[in-house]
């Protein structure tokens, strides 16, 4: 059976992550944090000591991933996409953020004043919405609000029939 692959993107913060293994253990589907990926593999390409973490390999990234996405049911999550090849991906969701809850929950992280601030001009220009509408197909991106836990739980059932529907148009 065929299976869609679906990209989580959005300012670190959002709620990729908890968005994505909730959907993956309701759906089936394969979640993968590719920050996650990254630190197992070590596909890394030096330090940003500016930031204070690793510079993630691209390159490296995408040859990991490579087979796993042709095979398809695959749930990425990462605050960046224009890396992914444009075929991976179904449909991209853009997770946005109020800035005001955006910074609470940077500030939780212990993020360095710098690394707080950027990520927060980043939300306001719209920075990783517009970088999805530039590396994808405009009609398979969308943005989903994620300020609330209810907002949440409606995310994870738009997305739950949007795959069931996908599955059916699919697989017949």
């Amino acid at each position: 059976m065929k299976l869609p692959n679906i990209l989580l993107t959005g300012t670190p913060g959002v709620g990729k992550t908890t968005l994505g293994k909730e959907l993956a253990s309701r759906s089936g589907l394969k979640y993968i944090n590719v920050g996650d990926l990254a630190q197992e593999g070590q596909l890394y390409d030096g330090y940003d000591e500016e930031y204070g973490c690793p510079i993630l390999d691209e390159d490296r990234v995408v040859d990991e991933l490579e087979d796993q996405m042709r095979e398809g049911g695959v749930i990425v999550d990462y605050h960046g996409c224009d890396f992914f090849p444009e075929r991976w991906f179904h449909i991209v969701f853009v997770l946005r953020t109020d800035n005001s809850i955006l910074y609470k929950r940077l500030e939780t992280r212990g993020y360095n004043e710098k690394k707080l601030q950027d990520n927060i001009q980043c939300e306001i220009f719209q920075v990783l919405y517009e970088e999805a509408r530039a590396s994808y197909r405009e009609e398979i991106v969308h943005q989903l609000p994620s300020n609330e836990p209810e907002q949440l739980e409606d995310n994870i059932n738009q997305i739950s029939k949007w795959i069931e529907q996908w599955v059916k148009d699919h697989n017949s």
